[in-house]
């Protein structure tokens, strides 16, 4: 089952202990290379605001770096927030690095609106915006087609294809789906919820013009090593952080494994990192195909997006390298010839 599907990547920019912010967004470009050259289909970055533990805030000026720095993989935003932006200027982005990258951008689009209070107060946002996502998206996709009733045109863009991703849980299958776009649905921990999402995004999928059938991408973590052990030592740093954030209210940087195993836990942050670590894919290479293999023929899905996150770069890398043998990947041709001719009818 796992031949044929397609293996993505999207990357948070997680900053670690004892490297800033910039640092991070380099790290991102150079992961980017490296897994082109691996054979991945795509490579994404995300949106998040106010948050110590992350850098990437701005997915479109991000995607231009990492484009420019590639030369096959497909590049794109896992995803765009569009509560925090308007459409048109969303589109006009997206109109320029297609412009500049034809046929290599995608669109993912979510319906998030800030971390905190205060971050969504800085945005001008408040978090019941998140309830017009589907409208949004419509007036979004308008610009492309040169449908808004407002007069203005949305140059470059209007009159470029660029596919449209939703990044889902929950209420979110179901716009998608009568939206008729791809979703992007997560994490692999919660496997019965997310299998449930994706069944409603099917039985209520709607064709559109831009995509004429259902395409289920399934996002989460997954790490590979020579060893079950140093898979899991992958998994904690993020963890940590996520039990931390859960139980201080702010999102640190990534911690060395090693320091989070000499940690003194409260009870209820013991509980957060324990379930943080819980359902995860992760193990030697043999281990992982055999726990892909079942996702994949559970979920029908046609994509993997693997989002892992660890302090341990070198360790991240051979996690990715791993991965793409157990999923049979290939390096990607040159972009200028037939294999990687700009392709209008995929996601």
């Amino acid at each position: 089952m796992i031949a044929g599907t397609r293996f993505s990547v999207l990357d948070r920019s997680r900053t670690r202990e004892g490297h800033e912010g910039p640092s991070a967004l380099r790290d991102t470009v150079r992961l980017a290379q490296e897994v082109e050259a691996l054979g991945y289909d795509r490579f994404w970055v995300s949106e998040h605001h106010g948050v110590p533990g992350v850098a990437g805030s701005a997915p479109t000026v991000l995607a231009a770096a990492v484009a420019g720095a590639t030369r096959t993989i497909r590049v794109g935003t896992g995803g765009v927030m569009l509560p925090n932006h308007q459409s048109l200027v969303v589109a006009e982005q997206f109109g320029v690095l297609e412009s500049l990258f034809p046929g290599r951008i995608d669109m993912g689009l979510g319906r998030s609106v800030g971390f905190t209070d205060g971050v969504r107060k800085a945005l001008g946002r408040d978090k019941h915006d998140a309830a017009d996502f589907a409208a949004q998206l419509t007036e979004l996709l308008g610009w492309f087609r040169g449908t808004s009733g407002t007069g203005v045109r949305a140059r470059p863009a209007e009159g470029l294809t660029v596919p449209p991703f939703v990044l889902a849980i929950g209420e979110g299958a179901r716009i998608a789906a009568e939206a008729g776009l791809p979703l992007v649905i997560g994490d692999l921990r919660s496997r019965e919820k997310m299998l449930r999402g994706i069944d409603e995004y099917r039985a209520s999928f709607r064709p559109s013009a831009w995509s004429t059938e259902p395409y289920v991408v399934i996002s989460g973590t997954v790490a590979v090593a020579e060893t079950e052990e140093a898979a899991h030592r992958l998994l904690v740093p993020e963890a940590w952080s996520m039990a931390y954030s859960r139980t201080h209210g702010t999102f640190p940087p990534l911690p060395p494994a090693e320091r989070v195993a000499g940690l003194a836990m409260t009870e209820k942050e013991r509980g957060f990192y324990e379930s943080g670590l819980r359902g995860q894919v992760y193990g030697t290479e043999e281990q992982v195909a055999v726990e892909l293999e079942q996702v994949i023929k559970e979920s029908g899905a046609q994509e993997v997006l693997v989002t892992t996150s660890t302090y341990d770069r070198t360790g991240l890398l051979d996690s990715f390298r791993r991965l793409a043998r157990v999923a049979g990947l290939t390096p990607a041709e040159d972009p200028r010839g037939p294999a990687r001719v700009a392709r209008r009818d995929r996601p």
